[in-house]
């Protein structure tokens, strides 16, 4: 009896599609690879081609130059060696998108890195019904509970108010993290300039280009130090300690990041003010997603992968660790 979604192969540099001749979110270059996400432990540079969402091929040609790409707006359908192929949105970062695969009557969704509450600078999550789901688990623990994101803005903006003489230096990884902190900090009304580290400049200016809405952005470089006293300045995580950011006005560090949860790599980096805003699913939403969904079996790519196949297993849902390699969970 053929096993359920046995047209599909995992690999540890992949998920391989042998009909289509595909790869989904490929480790190494291949002939052609469908990609879920422009993080660079998903979107990979030197593929032959690149099916992926417009955003996700903007990304990529931002990071990696010009792509031989195939884009694939999210809601378009399409045939790969008699497997349907479509792209619904992940609410993961800009462009984000699970891909939908139709084939010899079952359907698998291949989420990649996905969460489930609003944001502002992408599309939100899709649920789409399915008899195979693979998912991540990079939050994958009863330990990581997400608290709102409006909470984690309000205390950066209380503690920005009553330090009038520092600035408060934000670490947040480039892509879709910084956007993000700065999109909900304009939600919330906050009109003042932002200092950017230059390293944000270019992901920041594609966004504005596909209509997110950022604000006042100012370049931090050669921004005298009382300009930038009571102002927020947001550097890649590399920088909060480096001589870059020695030229700040007394600066009070914070890191935004579903890891900030962990108090020990907060205290590692040295972060005054931990700020748990995650671009990826917590626990809670893991597994209700998984409830949602309601599939006949859990394939995990990637995280704590044990602890949501055993979750798995105590509510009668099969379940198993497809053991990739080559996926980071420093992005968020």
């Amino acid at each position: 009896m053929p096993r359920l979604g046995d047209w599909v192969e995992a690999h540890p540099h992949g998920i391989y599609l042998p009909a289509a001749d595909a790869w989904i979110d490929p480790s190494r270059p291949v002939p052609r690879a469908l990609v879920t996400h422009g993080h660079a432990d998903h979107a990979r540079g030197g593929h032959g081609e690149v099916w992926a969402t417009p955003e996700t091929l903007a990304i990529m040609e931002v990071r990696y130059g010009p792509q031989a790409g195939r884009p694939v707006a999210c809601g378009e359908t399409l045939t790969l060696g008699g497997i349907e192929v479509g792209f619904v949105p992940a609410g993961h970062v800009l462009g984000s998108a699970q891909i939908v695969l139709d084939h010899r009557g079952e359907r698998v969704v291949v989420s990649g890195d996905y969460k489930r509450r609003a944001d502002p600078t992408c599309a939100r999550f899709e649920p789409v019904k399915c008899d195979v789901f693979v998912t991540e688990a990079t939050f994958g623990l009863p330990v990581f509970r997400h608290p709102e994101t409006h909470d984690e803005m309000d205390k950066l903006l209380t503690v920005l108010r009553a330090n009038p003489d520092r600035c408060v230096l934000v670490g947040a990884y480039a892509l879709g993290k910084a956007q993000r902190v700065i999109r909900e900090l304009r939600v919330m009304g906050f009109d003042d300039p932002i200092y950017l580290h230059g390293a944000l400049q270019r992901l920041c200016d594609l966004y504005v280009e596909h209509g997110v809405d950022l604000g006042d952005l100012r370049p931090a470089t050669g921004a005298a130090k009382a300009e930038m006293q009571g102002r927020i300045v947001i550097a890649p995580p590399s920088a909060l300690n480096d001589r870059w950011s020695r030229r700040l006005p007394d600066p009070i560090t914070a890191m935004a990041s579903g890891w900030m949860t962990v108090r020990q790599r907060a205290r590692q980096r040295n972060v005054e003010l931990p700020l748990i805003l995650s671009d990826h699913a917590d626990w809670d939403e893991l597994t209700a997603t998984i409830l949602e969904l309601a599939p006949k079996e859990v394939w995990v790519t990637h995280g704590r992968e044990d602890a949501l196949v055993h979750w798995c297993a105590l509510h009668q849902i099969r379940a198993r660790a497809l053991d990739l390699v080559g996926f980071d969970d420093e992005d968020d």
